[in-house]
């Protein structure tokens, strides 16, 4: 596939970098001479310097040939106007990032597709709502939810007291029948191996495990799992960034009660002016006094979402020694996500890797709904549209010649959440949750189209 990505900075860059160890043809435009250099030595793609905007450029990029042109540039005005022009050169589909939440929320009303524009995209945003839902599932390390959570991937690492610690997932299925929930992805304790569980897979202590589950299988979860239920009421923001900002809002209106921190006396106040039902204060957030005044022992949740991600880091963990149940740092570099269940942060976020999934399910082939990369993990959860032509309808689960590194999670019919067993015959209209390793998903994207 050819795609062709405006902007060279952090989202860009991360872009191009995977999109290329998948083997399509990259073209990254940007005007910063130094960013180029370093993606070009850095990655197998082609580079471009000058204006995403300028339709000379865009024509030197072979715009009509390409299939999807994504604009991430640090200016919504640039992306929007990019994405616009792509479109009329002959671009099949194309994505602008943007910072405006407005945009998002009436873009069925404002009707940007008729501009040009196919998706829009805010890692903000993204960010903002991953880190709600994460509250709203306490316990679990990372979530996701398909179709508004009728299905919902959770991952958890296995304590001494799981009641299914030392038995095979089938022995498991056994001794807790009728439950909301399966297995998909483990990750052994110490290791940064994969495994697509089978029915012989044993669950050890300390494993990280990602489940799929229907409709009340994450409160089966929460007790098998050997913890005590605690809901989050009271909760610390350090940093009132566009990521800060927005949490802060969307949890005001979700009914929790909000503390919101931030270091910049002008970004303080306008922060408490727009936020009535939070509780704004000025301040350092890395002062330890100032967070025992501001009561950290009886938060819930402590989120740091400042622009520095060793601050959000080594804040998360003085909330956790104070003894904060629950831990969510912002972090820019890729490579700490594998440090965080052994600093003992319960998650980290990351606004390129969101916007990554988020833009991912364009270039698979078949009609992926959804899709995101399981953190610190190899492996893909993928949500297919089943249509008349797709050969996975052909046999039940057990009978088709599915590869041994990859599972059906999870079926979407008639908006009801499905966990299938191996007697299941998927059916046209369905949607099926996939988690699968790297190397079988050409082989996966073979049974929906």
């Amino acid at each position: 596939m050819k795609i062709i990505i405006a902007g060279a900075g952090e989202v860009g860059f991360h872009l191009a970098k995977l999109l290329s160890y998948e083997s399509q043809e990259i073209t990254l435009i940007d005007i910063d001479r130094e960013q180029l250099s370093y993606a070009r030595d850095h990655l197998d793609i082609k580079v471009i310097k000058g204006d995403v905007t300028s339709i000379k450029i865009l024509k030197e990029a072979k715009i009509n040939t390409s299939e999807l042109f994504i604009a991430v540039t640090s200016s919504e005005t640039t992306n929007i106007t990019a994405c616009v022009l792509a479109k009329q050169l002959g671009a099949k589909r194309t994505i602008a990032r943007i910072s405006n939440e407005e945009f998002i929320n009436d873009k069925e009303e404002v009707g940007f597709s008729k501009f040009g524009i196919d998706e829009l995209i805010s890692p903000e945003s993204l960010a903002a709502a991953e880190i709600e839902l994460l509250l709203n599932q306490y316990g679990f390390n990372d979530t996701y939810e398909f179709e508004k959570g009728v299905l919902s991937m959770l991952s958890l690492r296995l304590s001494r007291t799981a009641s299914f610690v030392g038995k095979t997932v089938m022995e498991a299925a056994a001794v807790f029948p009728e439950l909301h929930f399966v297995p998909i992805a483990i990750q052994r304790f110490g290791t940064q191996y994969t495994i697509i569980p089978r029915g012989d897979t044993e669950f050890k202590e300390g494993d990280k495990v990602v489940f799929v589950t229907s409709e009340g299988g994450d409160e089966e979860l929460f007790e098998l799992s050997g913890r005590v239920k605690t809901e989050v009421k009271n909760v610390m923001i350090l940093g009132a960034s566009k990521i800060g900002f927005q949490t802060a809002k969307d949890l005001c209106q979700s009914k929790f009660k909000v503390k919101l921190i931030e270091n910049n006396k002008e970004i303080a106040f306008e922060s408490a002016d727009e936020l009535p039902n939070a509780l704004v204060i000025h301040g350092d957030g890395r002062n330890v006094e100032l967070l025992e005044e501001e009561n950290i022992s009886d938060m819930d949740a402590f989120i740091s979402v400042t622009g520095n991600s060793e601050t959000n880091i080594m804040s998360c963990l003085v909330a956790k020694s104070k003894g904060v149940k629950k831990t969510i740092a912002l972090v820019e570099n890729m490579d700490y996500y594998q440090l965080s269940q052994s600093i003992g942060i319960d998650t980290l976020i990351n606004k390129k890797l969101l916007a990554a999934n988020n833009i991912f399910r364009y270039i698979r082939k078949g009609e992926v709904v959804a899709m995101t990369k399981l953190n610190n993990m190899n492996a893909e959860l993928l949500e297919f549209q089943v249509n008349s032509k797709s050969k996975i309808t052909k046999k039940v689960i057990r009978d088709l010649d599915f590869p041994r590194s990859a599972i059906i999670g999870g079926v979407i019919r008639n908006d009801v959440g499905i966990i299938p067993l191996g007697d299941f015959q998927i059916e046209v209209g369905d949607k099926v949750v996939v988690c699968c390793l790297p190397r079988s998903i050409s082989k996966i994207e073979k049974y929906f189209f």
